[in-house]
């Protein structure tokens, strides 16, 4: 048993702290809400400059496989680099500070990346957003489990997914609006530089980020929940044996995300050229249907998480898992059998149910590790969790093109690389998310009991 194991970082609670009143639900609500824009900044910057790369392509002269770095790895190397070091900030300082300090880089960054000049150039200027980012996910993980009690943590994890579902939507639709606007905007030559009409677009959606990085300021940090003064400054070995301890509850969880997201991040960027090559879609016919797809099933998916994990959560100590282990379940048979559609509408429709299914699976996953990971690890457990889904998810797309040059070897036959794909590594996620469903319920248990003891 968990419970068992003499000196695990997570018994510190035996210590016996007092007894902790939670924040009111006023300060509560307004810490959500601020992070809910800064999660939407994150996204929206993301969507907008992927919007931009035919325009970046040709005013710097560059190749797609230079562009393809500016669009992923440019971001995903140094989330890979600094992502779990600066994780620790959040764990040691207040994490609004933390929090306002990378919406600041991320929107300042951003922004002078308009007054870039070259491809290197524009290149750093995409890696210190990474970076600014990279604390962001644990720093709001981190507070909003100190803003609210375990029975509402999936509800406001549910509303913290409209910030990226927002910040994609508004991404797509405001890039295109304001590439619109400054189409037919002179070049610009100012102090020795040369600025390009879509240079001002990364200047104009920067700009908000110092807004929010105020409201940020005003939020009310809560309180941090079970923490001695001397288990504050814990070292990174103490963080990996406390996962390597509680292996059964975690292994399964971040083993199950590395393999999820290989095959729905795969899916994501070859979605389109799927719709192309398989039923012969326009590209202003696969945007069309695409976001509004993607819009309606996120959001109904946050819904659907939310409520499941709740009403689970009322019978069952083990909810949170057991409910992601269902709903993923639910999403792989939806993914798998898309492509065999007969058209476009039909495959766009078992897309939609499998991505209701897949988002609101995300809520109760990452309500379990915020319930079971100690308050002052927090921040860098949640940071190794979402390693695992960036940088598993970034091999997608090429595993899935692997496969349809190197198996198929024919470009027409993608549909048959995405059903394969998906066939094997979906039904393993769902297995592997399963395998954790007694481990936590045990864990679970045996916090409340402490929780318990100590009120």
């Amino acid at each position: 048993m968990v419970a068992e194991v003499p000196g695990a970082i997570g018994q510190v609670a035996d210590a016996g702290p007092r007894v902790q009143a939670w924040p009111v639900r006023s300060a509560a609500y307004y810490g959500l809400f601020v992070i809910i824009l800064a999660t939407a900044l994150n996204f929206l910057d993301a969507q907008v400059f992927s919007m931009m790369a035919q325009h970046i392509k040709a005013d710097f002269h560059l190749t797609d496989e230079q562009l393809g770095f500016l669009l992923g790895p440019a971001n995903i190397i140094f989330y890979v680099l600094v992502g779990i070091p600066l994780a620790r900030l959040v764990d040691l300082y207040p994490r609004k500070y933390v929090l306002a300090g990378g919406i600041t880089l991320i929107g300042g960054i951003t922004a002078l990346g308009g007054l870039a000049q070259n491809f290197v150039q524009l290149f750093m200027s995409r890696m210190l957003v990474g970076a600014g980012g990279s604390a962001h996910a644990p720093g709001s993980y981190s507070m909003l489990a100190d803003y609210f009690p375990p029975a509402r943590l999936p509800r406001a994890i549910g509303f913290l997914q409209l910030g990226f579902i927002g910040g994609n939507a508004l991404g797509i639709y405001l890039g295109g609006l304001l590439l619109t606007l400054v189409a037919a905007w002179p070049v610009t030559h100012w102090m020795g530089l040369t600025i390009h009409g879509w240079q001002w677009v990364l200047m104009m959606v920067g700009a908000p980020g110092l807004v929010i990085a105020g409201l940020l300021l005003c939020a009310t940090e809560p309180p941090r929940r079970g923490v001695t003064a001397l288990a504050q400054a814990v070292p990174m070995k103490a963080v990996l044996r406390e996962i390597w301890t509680r292996r059964s509850t975690y292994l399964p969880l971040f083993i199950g995300l590395a393999f999820s997201a290989t095959e729905f991040l795969g899916l994501s960027v070859w979605r389109p050229a799927f719709l192309a090559r398989t039923y012969g879609w326009s590209s202003a016919r696969i945007g069309n249907w695409m976001s509004v797809v993607i819009l309606v099933s996120y959001l109904v998916g946050a819904l659907i998480g939310t409520v499941f994990a709740e009403w689970l959560a009322k019978r069952y100590k083990d909810a949170h898992v057991r409910a992601a282990t269902i709903l993923f379940a639910l999403a792989a048979p939806f993914e798998i059998i898309a492509p065999l559609m007969p058209s476009g509408e039909l495959a766009l429709l078992c897309v939609a149910l499998g991505g209701v299914c897949a988002l609101a699976s995300a809520v109760p996953q990452n309500a379990a590790i915020q319930r079971i990971t100690p308050n002052e690890m927090r921040g860098r457990v949640t940071a190794i969790y979402l390693f695992m889904f960036i940088f598993f998810g970034s091999f997608g797309g090429q595993l899935i093109g692997s496969v349809t040059q190197r198996v198929f070897g024919n470009d027409a036959d993608l549909w048959k690389s995405i059903v394969l794909t998906a066939s094997i590594l979906l039904p393993l996620a769902a297995f592997t998310i399963s395998r954790g469903i007694k481990p936590y319920g045990r864990e679970v248990e045996r916090l409340e009991k402490l929780e318990a003891r100590s009120a």
